[in-house]
Order: C-alpha cells, then structure tokens, then sequence
C-alpha cells in the first residue's frame, strides 16, 4: 500500500470514529445543563475531559515505545471509545454523564501516541504538514457529519438524547473493522520512513531534545488561553440565542472550518516551518472576542474561528512533534507533548468557565493576555529561517 493510501485509509478510520465522539461532544454542554451542570462545572468536566485525553498519553505513549505494540493500542482506545459514546444517552445522573464524558477521552489516550506514530512513518514520505493535514481534513468529514447527524434526531424526537447517542455505535463498529483490515494489510508502516526524514537525534540518548521542551511551553501558554467548546454551547442555549438542536450545526460548522484552516496551515508549514503556528494564538484571542456575546451571528462566527483554532492544533501542532524527534522516541514525544497539553487545556476550560460565571468582560482580557505572552513564546523559540526547525533562544 502507497503511503498516501496509507493516509487516506487511516484518515477514513478517525472519519467513522470523529463520526461517534465528535457527534456526543457536540451536545456535552446542553447534556450536562440539562443534568442540572452550571457554567464552572461544563467548563472543569470538558477540560478534565481533555486533560485525560491528554495527560494519560504520559504513561501510554512511553509503553507505545517501550512494546512497539503500536496496532494494539490505536484498536483498544479506538474500541474504548467507541463503547462509551452510547451510553452517555442513557444516563440521568449527572456524575455519571460526567464519568462518561470523560471516560470517551480516556479511549483517545490510549489510542492516540500510537495512532500518530504509525501516521509520522507514512508522512515522512509524503510532507509532515500535507500528510497531517489531509488525514485530519478526512478526519473532520466524520466531525461535521455526526453533528450533523445528532441534530437531525435531536428535532425528530424533541431533544431526546438516548437515540441521538445510540445511533453512533454504528461508525463506531464500522472503524472498528476497517482498522483491522489495514493492520493487516500495513502490519510495519515504519517501512514507509527514511533516515532522511527523521529530525537529528539527540546528544544524549534517550532524552528529547531542548527544542521540544521549548516548543511545549509556547503550546501550554496559548493551549491555556483556549476555551472548550463545551463553555461556547453553554452560552448558546442558556442566553437562549439558539435552540438546542441548532448546537450541532453550529459544531458542524466549526468542524468544517477545522478541515479549511488544517489543510491551510499544513501546506503553509511544508513551505515556511513552524512560525505557520502564529495563527494559533491570533485565532483563540479573537474567539471570546465574537463566541460570548449577545448576538447570534458573532457567537457563530467565533464557534467558527474556534474551531479554525482546533484545526491548527490537530494537524500542524503534530507535524512539529514528528519534525522535531526521532522515531524510536516518538511515541513517547507525543505522548509528554499530549500531557503537556492536557495540564493546559484542563487550566483553559477551568479558567475560562469560571471567568464566564465572573465576568465576560474579564474573560476577554485575560485570554488576549494570555495569547500575547504566546506569540512572544513563538517570536522567540522560533527564530531561525531553517525550514521544520524550531530553535532555543
């Protein structure tokens, strides 16, 4: 198989699987106030949700390296995931809806150090930012179709969660089956990279290199800045600007522009290296700017540019990782830079949910802080024109 089928097919798989957790967490917000959450409480459950995502990448991408078992752990987490979503439309309780929430993000830890590494052998061949891109342009099909999805049922049966949810055990069984087939058709996709393609090694063996550790800290500092979603649809339905089954299609549309703005800044990346990543910061200041006001229109448009923002961070924010460190110590890069992000996140959906309960106006100024200090992070870590190299000042 071709690297770029390689791609496309692993691209299809998180197509069917973004069908399922992305169509659930379209309405973990309105789900959860439904349950009886406030504002503070959607906010710390949706960015734990993430921190677990995130953080246990800390203890499984290391044992991803150590057992080179890369295949057992992509099917797990993809299967975890895939058994959680459809039950969170059963439950009444809100501790319980919550424990799901972010069970469904424990799946992605265990699957995700794996997942990438496998898809950084196959990119090395065809261009880190362009093969990262396509897979999560491919990717956000499934994130815009289970929204999608989710709405529809949600008007059909007036807001009824049980077979908005059920319906997405079907994808999920469908990835399933379709990630086994290409383990068995690509069991080594390190085959797929050359020495040529790798980032230098380290000094010293064993350790990552200082520009790593350079690169995490500009991503923690605007990843800390960043609301979740979950807070934004919080705004939508309780300032009554949409209906509840309009909170789909706002995500759908914001999943769309995660595909245009990863595409975008993938291409932009294989040309210009990683000051590409300026738009992070730029676009999560100008998200609570538009998203947590009082007019439909621009809460919209600042969904849309949040999820521009998640764009970025899903296709190029990997593509450095996989430039920067070599595969024998990659799983285990992704897996640190994941708990790095994920201390930053749960800090971000905390922050910006209590701001909100607090003070909008307060909650603006504090993120636009935050993602200045950002860009002087990117101005200063970044500052060689050497393509795909991110230097320490």
């Amino acid at each position: 198989m071709s690297p770029w089928r390689f791609v496309t097919a692993f691209g299809t798989v998180s197509l069917l699987m973004d069908f399922v957790y992305e169509g659930a967490r379209s309405i973990t917000g309105p789900l959860l106030a439904s349950l009886g959450a406030s504002a503070l409480v959607v906010g710390v459950v949706t960015g734990a949700g993430e921190a677990a995502a995130l953080g246990l990448r800390l203890v499984s991408g290391p044992l991803a390296d150590r057992t080179r078992h890369f295949w057992a752990w992509t099917i797990s987490g993809y299967a975890l995931t895939a058994a959680t979503v459809p039950l969170l439309g059963v439950t009444g309780l809100l501790w319980l809806a919550c424990a799901l929430v972010i069970a469904e993000r424990v799946g992605k830890a265990v699957r995700s150090p794996a997942k990438d590494t496998l898809l950084s052998h196959a990119t090395a061949a065809v261009g880190r930012g362009r093969g990262f891109a396509v897979h999560e342009a491919l990717d956000q099909i499934g994130a815009l179709l289970g929204p999608l999805t989710v709405a529809g049922i949600l008007a059909l049966t007036h807001d009824d969660y049980t077979p908005a949810l059920g319906v997405l055990a079907i994808p999920g069984v469908a990835a399933l089956a379709l990630l086994v087939w290409l383990r068995g058709r690509v069991p080594d996709p390190i085959a797929y990279e050359t020495g040529a393609a790798n980032a230098p090694a380290t000094r010293e063996p064993g350790r990552l290199p200082r520009a790593f550790w350079v690169y995490g800290g500009f991503t923690a500092t605007t990843m800390a800045g960043f609301a979740t979603f979950g807070v934004l649809s919080f705004h939508l339905v309780e300032r009554h600007l949409l209906a509840t089954a309009a909170v789909p299609l706002v995500y759908a549309a914001a999943m769309a522009a995660d595909a245009l703005a990863a595409l975008a800044t993938g291409w932009l990346y294989d040309k210009i290296g990683a000051r590409t990543l300026i738009a992070l910061p730029l676009l999560s200041a100008a998200v609570p700017l538009l998203a947590f006001t009082n007019t439909p229109g621009l809460t919209i448009l600042g969904a849309v540019l949040w999820g521009s923002a998640v764009g970025v961070q899903e296709s190029t924010l990997r593509a450095v990782v996989a430039d920067l460190v070599p595969s024998t110590r990659r799983a285990t890069a992704y897996g640190i830079f994941a708990g790095i992000l994920g201390g930053a996140t749960l800090a971000g959906g905390a922050l910006t949910g209590a701001l909100y309960d607090y003070s909008i106006p307060t909650l603006i100024v504090t993120v636009t802080a935050i993602q200045a200090g950002a860009i002087a992070l990117l101005w200063l870590g970044n500052r060689s024109p050497a393509r795909h190299h991110w230097t320490v000042p």
